[in-house]
């Protein structure tokens, strides 16, 4: 048995202005077949271009743009299913983990934390998400 699947037909990209812009050649996220796929977010803040200091404010800002692309995308944090967080060092991950675990109080998604040798612009953290609708 085989099949063509046409991806093409079945991909909408998502774009939201309460997310920082895309760095590269890539979408802030990308819906196929019901899932979300969300882009890795750094702690930018759209309206400045600038990132906050410290690993607290630094997870909060990623989760607010994680949270607006959902939005964009007609879901929240509810919808997400898997996560990524990636850390300039693992030092970072108890901090990291009380601001995340605030927008997951029942039912977190499965998630991987890993720490990096550097992320984008020095930032500290970078989390992408999957949500399904």
């Amino acid at each position: 048995m085989s099949f063509n699947l046409n991806i093409k037909n079945m991909k909408n990209i998502i774009h939201s202005d309460n997310a920082p812009a895309a760095i590269g050649p890539y979408s802030q996220a990308v819906e196929a077949n019901g899932m979300i796929f969300i882009s890795g977010q750094l702690p930018i803040d759209p309206k400045t271009g600038t990132m906050p200091e410290g690993i607290t404010a630094q997870t909060e800002q990623s989760m607010k743009n994680l949270e607006a692309i959902l939005k964009a995308a007609g879901c929240t944090f509810d919808n997400v299913v898997k996560s990524t967080c990636l850390l300039a060092d693992m030092s970072y991950f108890a901090d990291m983990n009380a601001v995340y675990g605030k927008y997951f109080t029942a039912n977190p998604p499965a998630r991987a934390a890993f720490a990096v040798k550097e992320l984008p612009k020095k930032a500290l953290v970078e989390i992408e998400m999957i949500a399904a609708k």
